[in-house]
């Protein structure tokens, strides 16, 4: 039971009888007469506990994205019940509205949607619906949990989708199916055709060449070697989320950051050819694909880093060369996405990359925080100064770590949040034209 605004204004009013009647006989009767108001109102007041309730609607969305959440609500029991409802989605679920007033009449159903715009990755559930149910006259009402579970899962947006078509069109241009003005190179041999002007002369076949005469004059005819970029590698991503994947950048926690990456990535890469697979590990496996091609993987990849979270405590990186290797025993790109900000917290890393880098192309990709950047240019007053000063500490701490990790045989992008996808595309496609992977 709880009492309405109603109720106490009721009580308040009722100073006014106590005066007059002046003493306890005054106040037992106002009392009374209360308790008597409040018991006829709640024995008209519908019983929730009469309702039924079911609920429908989609299982998942994007980030970002609105859909709506349905629940039918039906009157079995005697009398109306009117009152207030409330859908208990967790505040993340972005739900609204989150009250509604509710009249519903006995022996009828109504449908109540509630629109759902979530505001983080991951499960976003409800648990109950909550009813209360007013008498007539608004005194005190029936409220009742009823248990209606819901969940709907949020997926990564994959906003850096909007880059896929430039890459594609550059990963034509390797693969020969664009005409282009420079020609590259890629590692495999494809077949032989006649030289046209603007061919690299390091394409020529001598051999060939010696071979084919031209029917007409008898010369020799210069035949070119064409080439396609390689096909059928590995790329294994593997996504840090240890605890310094919590840090939010651009008001983007760092993982949601790497996971657009991975995304893009992947999308770029199955297109072209190569096998991925994803893997997301602190000391434990937390999300892993294998297997998956063209649109099943990245079905599959963005629902298992859909409930992902990062964990606060130190990634094991001494583990990863072992998880690569149970991946795959061929030589593969392995890419990883983790932060690189501070000498201390990069010591797990920076061990285990020789080990990695030496049977493996490896690359290292990290979120660069734009405001640190920033912060370094602003110099106008003392606390500029002093902010400005330890943002250049900090890029120093960053440049440090990229260059051990160059030392250690591994390659190394930055990038802010909207940034850094589109860069780690772009280096896979420059590994790829240079016979990298």
């Amino acid at each position: 039971m709880t009492v309405s605004g109603w109720f106490v204004a009721l009580v308040a009013v009722g100073a006014v009888p106590v005066v007059l009647l002046d003493g306890w006989p005054g106040v037992l009767i106002w009392l009374a007469v209360l308790a008597v108001l409040l018991t006829i109102d709640l024995a008209l007041a519908g019983s929730p506990r009469a309702l039924r309730i079911s609920r429908s609607g989609p299982a998942r969305t994007r980030l970002g994205e609105t859909v709506e959440s349905t629940l039918l609500i039906a009157n079995s029991g005697a009398r109306r019940v009117r009152g207030v409802l409330r859908d208990a989605w967790q505040p993340s679920a972005g739900a609204r509205p989150a009250r509604r007033p509710l009249l519903l009449p006995a022996g009828e159903r109504r449908e109540f949607r509630t629109t759902l715009t979530p505001v983080r990755r991951g499960e976003r559930r409800s648990a109950h619906v909550t009813i209360r149910s007013y008498g007539p006259l608004r005194l005190a009402a029936r409220q009742a949990s009823i248990r209606v579970s819901g969940s709907i899962r949020v997926l990564p947006p994959f906003t850096s989708r909007k880059h896929l078509p430039s890459r594609l069109a550059r990963l034509r241009e390797l693969d020969g199916r664009t005409s282009v003005m420079v020609r590259g190179q890629g590692t495999e041999f494809d077949s032989l055709r006649e030289y046209v002007r603007g061919d690299d002369v390091r394409s020529i076949d001598w051999r060939a060449t010696a071979r084919r005469r031209d029917p007409a004059t008898g010369g020799a005819t210069l035949v070119v070697r064409t080439w396609r970029p390689e096909r059928d590698r590995r790329v294994v991503i593997v996504v840090d989320s240890g605890r310094t994947s919590a840090a939010r950048i651009a008001d983007e926690p760092r993982i949601d950051t790497a996971f657009e990456a991975s995304l893009l990535l992947a999308a770029l890469a199955t297109r072209a050819g190569d096998h991925v697979d994803l893997l997301v590990y602190d000391r434990l496996v937390r999300g892993r694909v294998q297997g998956a091609s063209g649109a099943a993987l990245l079905a599959q990849m963005v629902d298992a880093m859909a409930p992902i979270e990062p964990q606060l405590i130190e990634t094991d990186w001494d583990v990863v060369p072992g998880l690569v290797r149970q991946v795959t025993s061929r030589r593969a790109l392995v890419v990883l996405l983790t932060s690189i900000d501070a000498p201390g917290a990069s010591r797990g890393l920076l061990s285990m990359l020789p080990q990695l880098a030496r049977r493996h192309t490896v690359l290292v990709a990290s979120v660069t925080d734009p405001g640190v950047v920033a912060a370094s240019r602003e110099r106008g007053d003392r606390e500029q100064v002093y902010l400005a000063a330890a943002a250049e500490r900090a890029l120093l701490d960053a440049s440090r770590v990229a260059a051990a990790i160059r030392q250690s045989g591994a390659e190394v992008v930055t990038g802010a949040p909207a940034e850094l996808p589109p860069m780690l595309a772009d280096v896979y496609l420059a590994l790829k034209a240079a016979g990298r992977l």
